[in-house]
């Protein structure tokens, strides 16, 4: 529940910055704040994923006793992440309108998604920080803390962005201020957190180390978790980019559903957290069975929010749309792909599960490797055949996240009844 409380707040961090902007500015500042956020959360998926890696190492770790392997891989993380967000921060500020272009983002809208974007990419370094501390929690088993700091870093967001957007008139620059402000707050409340509590990394300039056989064990678990996190957003920016040739009400609507559906995959989302992070302890232990057991509880707990969420969209599309922005153009294109679109949470379950008892064991090539094949191999073309050549339009569009997601659930199951995921990844 604390996974699931801390997504969805973060979650709400970009949705209040797209109301807020689009109750106040319109639907031209919304969609800027839309493309920015979507541009922003590809840099954050990056370092969830190699977080990721470090979630599973410092579990399996911990299951096995193990606090010198503990000590190096938290400080050779911590390392190459603070370096990693100085290159990115440079090259993001650099690209932002090659990248702005390049997904076709609308005119009227250009100017606010620069402005977001570019503001965000300053944060990196806090975005970057406080997901790493977070995974290093939820390795050791503390999921509380996390969702405590990321609490009251939300509500200041929420007061910065009415406050900057509302009453200072800043549009979407405003809202991206308040966000990377708040992820700072987070971030130095985890660190304060820790050093009082006597972390075993202390936080000095001479604990900031990489060992070379933690930072392979690293890339080796984060890298396909980062770049599959990378690829689902690419797949959805590569449906942003043909979805803003369908105008602007249609990239509203997809921005919108987009925002709604950050919610409504988290439960599924947060159930493989969780069960990632005690799937590696087990597996650390030795104690296959109950990984199993793991995953399969977590499935249960998933299907049954999920089955909740789906009921709730197919009767309300209308009010959830309305709540982003009440504009007749684009709930004519926001319905029905709403409608069809929220199949995929009876879908996602499934998915997520299997990833999270695959992630655990440290087999996250697999998981690359489906996701690749389901989101650009399967769903980017979906869309472009149902959407365009045969003229469903954002209904088609709906049809390609769930059939994508299906296909993933069968290469899946091939893959847990070929037993392939119980094969040791990180040795003794």
């Amino acid at each position: 529940m604390p996974f699931l409380l801390s997504n969805i707040i973060q979650a709400l961090y970009n949705t209040a910055d797209m109301i807020i902007v689009g109750q106040a500015n319109g639907t031209a500042s919304m969609t800027g704040v839309s493309i920015g956020g979507q541009v922003t959360l590809i840099v954050t998926n990056l370092v969830i994923g190699l977080s990721m890696g470090a979630t599973v190492l410092i579990g399996q770790y911990k299951g096995r006793h193990d606090r010198e392997g503990m000590k190096e891989t938290i400080s050779t993380l911590f390392s190459s992440l603070s370096f990693l967000a100085v290159i990115l921060t440079i090259v993001m500020i650099l690209l932002r309108k090659p990248v702005l272009r390049f997904i076709n983002t609308p005119d009227s809208a250009f100017d606010e998604a620069e402005s977001y974007l570019l503001t965000t990419m300053l944060g990196i370094i806090f975005i970057f920080g406080y997901n790493a501390l977070s995974a290093v929690m939820r390795g050791m088993g503390d999921s509380k803390r996390p969702l405590i700091f990321v609490g009251m870093a939300c509500f200041v967001n929420i007061g910065l962005d009415i406050l900057l957007v509302i009453v200072f008139h800043l549009g979407a620059v405003g809202a991206a201020a308040a966000t990377v402000f708040s992820q700072a707050l987070s971030m130095f409340l985890c660190i304060t957190y820790l050093k009082r509590n006597g972390f075993i990394f202390s936080f000095y300039r001479s604990s900031f180390r990489f060992y070379k056989e933690r930072l392979k064990l690293l890339l080796k678990i984060g890298i396909p978790s980062s770049v599959q996190s990378i690829v689902v957003s690419l797949s959805f920016l590569f449906l942003t980019a043909l979805v803003n040739t369908m105008g602007e009400a249609a990239s509203a609507a997809l921005g919108a559903v987009g925002k709604y559906n950050g919610f409504g995959i988290l439960p599924s989302i947060a159930m493989s957290a969780a069960i990632a992070a005690m799937v590696a302890q087990n597996m650390g232990a030795g104690e296959e069975k109950r990984a199993v057991k793991t995953m399969q509880t977590g499935f249960c707990i998933a299907m049954v929010i999920s089955a909740c969420i789906f009921v709730v969209t197919q009767l309300f599309p209308e009010e959830i749309l309305l709540m982003f922005a009440d504009d007749e153009s684009m709930l004519i294109q926001g319905i029905p792909y709403l409608k069809v679109f929220s199949l995929d949470y009876l879908a996602v379950p499934f998915h997520f599960a299997l990833a999270g008892l695959f992630i655990g064991s440290g087999h996250t090539t697999f998981t690359l490797i489906n996701s690749m094949i389901s989101s650009l191999i399967a769903r980017v073309p979906i869309a472009y055949i149902m959407g365009v050549t045969l003229d469903l339009g954002m209904e088609g569009v709906g049809w390609a996240a769930f059939l994508a997601t299906v296909l993933s659930i069968v290469f899946s199951v091939i893959f847990y009844f070929s037993g392939k995921w119980k094969k040791q990844v990180i040795h003794h």
